[in-house]
């Protein structure tokens, strides 16, 4: 079996590439079970945020499930291959639960050291474990990602002065506008991201706060946490015109604000500047506002140049981490090589046990009398005889499993204990209940050919 991702991410795709393959969170059962229906899919789970968009497979095969994973990507957007081939960044078993270490920590992020992401893979870990398409390998890979990571941000400096892009974006405001008392924010939406960039607004001590979302309740609840009003999405326009800045985070699919909202707003306006960050992906403000006097509009791609503040102090703590996921490699190896001899380790068990019971079944027959305590005592006696002459070789083949050339010596250890048939048997119980899921989950919508030999 192979680890594999597959993804766009900031340092590989712009940001209008990477709006087009973002997940919706109303999405992600759908799309999990119909990646995890592939052929050649046994383990899925989907990374998708303002930065990446990744998907996390175990396949049977290398080639296939490269082959398969692109396939669905093809097919749940709608669009060739050609288009996003250029973008993706592939990684392959060692190099790909690496990469889910240092993205968990925080190291692959815009912003180095952010703690949002650690969250991010939290919740798209958990929906998997949800849609049924995790298995023996994610289940323990997340598992350990989740926990380096916790430590990273625990035992190490790497968040102090916290940066996120909606730190990010305050910042540039704070270079625009100097001091941000007195400024009236509009923030559209009332997700995390909006709430995280309210409190950093609050920290700069912004009093006039207007939230504007889709449900009243939500805008209502954001905005009541830092004094602020809310507002429908339809008032918008009207706030446009006493705004000074307008931070926009929403899930929405397309556009949220309009060309020609703006412009009927910049009208009233007598010549104040407006400025505007959009943090989402997909983009909620026009592109096409970079073009009117006075608006000065900034993407999410925009902010990673106000982040260099801090960086120096927090590199030297990320060569901490990185040190701190050396030995969480090592840690996997072991736990990999483990779990390769575990067929192996079970079918001796079985033997041995087996052989136990046989001879039990023997003495009972020879030994007619024996009452049930000394029958007892006499299973309790033989099984310790199994285990103690079962612990050395058990130690050994954990131990040969490790070294370079570990197939042939367990080959010749299966051998030499002849459970060549008992292993195989194993083998194929784990191969079965690896795709128990996909048995019964709903083929694809649209038929795939057969993968070639590469991709």
């Amino acid at each position: 079996m192979h680890i594999l991702v597959v993804g766009l991410n900031h340092h590989t795709a712009p940001v209008d590439i990477r709006e087009k393959f973002a997940f919706t969170e109303d999405s992600f059962e759908q799309a999990l079970k119909q990646l995890r229906a592939q052929k050649s899919i046994l383990e899925a789970v989907v990374l998708s945020t303002c930065n990446r968009t990744e998907i996390y497979v175990v396949a049977d095969q290398s080639h296939t499930g490269r082959y398969y994973t692109k396939a669905f990507l093809a097919e749940w957007f709608g669009t060739d291959r050609e288009v996003f081939a250029p973008y993706l960044d592939i990684r392959e078993d060692e190099h790909a639960v690496e990469h889910l270490f240092r993205v968990s920590c925080g190291l692959d992020s815009m912003i180095l050291g952010e703690t949002q992401i650690l969250g991010q893979v939290r919740e798209a870990f958990f929906a998997a474990q949800q849609a049924n398409t995790t298995g023996t390998l994610f289940n323990h890979v997340f598992k350990q990602a989740l926990t380096i990571a916790k430590k990273a941000q625990t035992e190490t400096n790497i968040n102090e002065n916290a940066v996120s892009v909606s730190y990010a974006a305050v910042e540039l405001a704070k270079q625009i506008f100097g001091s941000l008392e007195r400024k009236n924010v509009l923030i559209v939406g009332a997700g995390k991201m909006s709430e995280l960039t309210a409190k950093h607004l609050h920290a700069c001590g912004v009093s006039h706060v207007t939230v504007a979302n889709r449900t009243h309740a939500r805008a209502e609840q954001l905005a009541d946490k830092f004094s602020g009003k809310p507002i429908a999405m339809e008032e918008i326009g009207r706030s446009l015109v006493k705004a000074d800045i307008l931070i926009s985070s929403t899930g929405s699919d397309g556009v949220v604000i309009t060309k020609e909202r703006v412009a009927a707003a910049v009208k009233k306006r007598r010549g104040r500047p407006l400025f505007m960050v959009d943090i989402a992906v997909p983009r909620d403000i026009d592109p096409a506002l970079h073009e009117m006097d006075g608006v000065f509009l900034y993407d999410i791609d925009d902010l990673n140049e106000i982040v260099q503040t801090n960086l120096a102090e927090r590199k030297k703590e990320a060569e901490k981490i990185e040190l701190m996921i050396e030995r969480e490699l090592a840690a996997y190896r072991d736990w990999l090589n483990t779990l390769g001899v575990v067929p192996i380790i079970t079918a001796l068990r079985q033997k041995a046990l087996a052989i136990q019971a046989e001879t039990m079944e023997s003495i009972e027959r020879k030994l007619p009398d024996l009452d049930e305590r000394e029958k007892k005592v006499l299973r309790k006696h033989t099984k310790s005889i199994v285990n103690q002459l079962l612990r050395d070789p058990i130690t050994g083949i954990k131990d040969l499993a490790g070294e370079p050339n570990s197939e042939h010596a367990l080959q010749w250890f299966t051998k030499l204990f002849a459970i060549e048939e008992e292993v195989k048997a194993e083998m194929e119980k784990q191969a079965a209940t690896q795709r128990a899921v996909s048995t019964h989950a709903p083929s694809p919508s649209v038929s795939v050919q057969d993968a070639p030999a590469r991709s």
